[in-house]
């Protein structure tokens, strides 16, 4: 069986490695911890603690969730749009 995404729009900001405080505002909590060395950022999402690296975008999921997504993935996933 094939299935097919349905469309969704969601809300997401790119981890640059430096912008810590538009991630935590953007996921509304107070700090967000990153590893200053390695620009590594600590996503709490819904299966656990994940692992953003600069370049990756963090998404808000259809349920208030936070993940991290792999640029590349994001771009063959999601397109910008006007909303």
């Amino acid at each position: 069986m094939k299935y097919r995404k349905k469309p969704v729009v969601v809300e997401a900001v790119q981890w640059t490695g430096e912008n810590v405080k538009e991630i935590a505002t953007f996921m509304s909590v107070e700090s967000t911890p990153y590893d200053l060395n390695t620009h590594d950022l600590s996503i709490m999402t819904l299966e656990g603690v994940m692992v953003a690296r600069a370049g990756d975008y963090i998404i808000k999921g259809v349920q208030g969730e936070f993940y991290p997504c792999k640029p590349d993935i994001f771009t063959k996933t999601y397109e910008k749009t006007e909303e």
